[in-house]
């Protein structure tokens, strides 16, 4: 019995080998596939960060040989030919370049630039307020009262990221408008809001003291 069991046993496990090697035969190809996937997939991301790598190197040598022109208008231009590698790193350029035309005397192109930059949909909407902020800042005073404010409501509306600086800025219009209540009732409304900065708290109980109220009683 045991010779016939070990016979068994034998048939069996050649058996086991043959349909192992038959296995392999028939899908084999699929398992070198696999390996070539996985083994082609870790080098093509490998590839693909060292071309991130290589394009944020570039992206930042740009911006560094321009910023290092002599004038504001040759680092406006150089600003301007910058190839930037998607749109978030092209709203910081705008807004740089932006920065150098106002330095140049050329308001309205800079105004340009940060518009372009706020009407981009596809932008995160801190980039769009933080460029149509800016282009408020820089435009005349002669710019019309009513549009001025409708834009700097739209900027302080609740939820916004520049809520606070934009109802800053509102008070400061009103003030200029002749609107004096409702410039000291817009920097109460900042100085009782609990994500005040320390530095915009201090700016408010100024203003409110130019304009002749109490910071003090609007903190209470």
């Amino acid at each position: 019995m045991s010779n016939t069991d070990s016979f068994i046993d034998e048939v069996t496990e050649e058996v086991r080998r043959d349909r192992t090697f038959a296995y392999i035969k028939r899908y084999g190809w699929i398992v070198g596939l696999a390996v070539v996937v996985v083994v082609g997939g870790a080098a093509w991301n490998e590839w693909s960060k060292a071309q991130e790598r290589a394009e944020a190197e570039a992206f930042g040598d740009s911006l560094l040989d321009a910023s290092t022109a002599e004038t504001p208008e040759q680092r406006a231009d150089a600003l301007g030919m910058i190839e930037a590698p998607d749109a978030t790193a092209s709203a910081i350029v705008a807004q740089m370049r932006a920065q150098q035309l106002v330095e140049a005397g050329d308001a309205e192109g800079a105004i340009t630039a940060l518009n372009e930059v706020a009407a981009d949909g596809e932008l995160p909407r801190i980039y769009r307020d933080i460029a149509a902020f800016k282009a408020l800042l820089i435009a005349p005073e002669t710019q019309d009262t009513d549009a001025r404010r409708v834009s700097l409501e739209a900027l302080a509306a609740p939820g916004a990221p520049l809520r606070l600086l934009a109802l800053e800025e509102l008070a400061y219009l009103e003030a200029g408008a002749g609107n004096r209540d409702v410039a000291v009732e817009t920097l109460n409304r900042i100085l009782n809001d609990a994500e005040v900065a320390p530095d915009q708290r201090q700016r408010v109980r100024d203003a409110l003291t130019a304009l002749g109220a109490d910071p003090e009683a609007a903190a209470q």
